[in-house]
Parts: structure tokens; C-alpha cells; sequence
């Protein structure tokens, strides 16, 4: 089975956004965003992905990537 990677410090990046101004924007702490960023987490709630792709003005696609197994 292949797996999800997420690409939220790259958008993060393009958008010029730092962790805490997202933070403050989401209403989510520094800590679990972080973890998004690194790719350390299993679950991310859907009300949590639309106010992301609301702040950073994207497409759930543009921060969540499928990779197959090889």
C-alpha cells in the first residue's frame, strides 16, 4: 500500500506564511501544526484541512500527496 505524504511546509513556504501566523489564522496550536508540517501525524480532521485550505487559499490537493509502493 503507498502512502500519503503531506506538503504543508511547502505551501506554507510559497505563501510566505510562518507556523504561528497560521496558527493564529486556523485556531490551532503551534505544536499540532507542526507535526502536520513534519509529516508526524496519522489523522487530520476535515474541519482542520478546509480552515488550512481557507488560510493558505488552496486546494486540498495542493497540501496532501499519494505515493505509491514500488
Amino acid at each position: 500500500m503507498g502512502s500519503i505524504i503531506l506538503r504543508l511546509d511547502r505551501v506554507m513556504a510559497d505563501r510566505k506564511i510562518s507556523l504561528n501566523e497560521l496558527s493564529e489564522m486556523v485556531g490551532v496550536s503551534n505544536v499540532n501544526l507542526s507535526k502536520m508540517k513534519n509529516g508526524k501525524i496519522s489523522a487530520i480532521r476535515f474541519s482542520t484541512l478546509e480552515a488550512i485550505c481557507e488560510a493558505l487559499n488552496c486546494q486540498p490537493g495542493d497540501l496532501l500527496e499519494y505515493t505509491p509502493d514500488e
